[in-house]
């Protein structure tokens, strides 16, 4: 039984998340709207870690099937990937160099904080 309710916990954020998302257009999709309000209400305490743990962790532990379904969309649309494979390419390249150059920014600008 205990386990259901700490089930209930990730579904009930998911749901508020989707219908969120519904109300305001779909601009942003309702499972990541979920993860941020599970993640506000954790650092806020109105859900504790232990309501949550179980369910989590396995879900985090399986985390590799859920890239199944994008694989095999990306299979079927080989020759869209084939037509347009320079601009991936120059997406993927800039898109990894503008997240390493922020990256190391934020770490800069967070080791002068702990130093001072």
């Amino acid at each position: 039984m205990k386990i259901l309710i700490k089930i209930f916990f990730i579904f009930f954020f998911y749901s508020l998340g989707e219908c969120i998302a519904h109300l305001t257009g779909d601009y942003v999709p309702g499972s990541v709207i979920g993860m941020v309000l599970l993640f506000v209400a954790l650092q806020t305490k109105l859900i504790k870690e232990e309501q949550v743990d179980a369910p989590a962790k396995a879900l985090t532990d399986n985390m590799g099937l859920f890239f199944i379904p994008a694989g095999v969309g990306l299979m079927a649309q080989m020759d869209v990937v084939l037509a347009n494979w320079w601009v991936i390419l120059v997406a993927v390249a800039v898109s990894s160099v503008l997240v390493i150059a922020s990256v190391a920014y934020i770490q800069d600008q967070m080791e002068r904080r702990r130093s001072k």
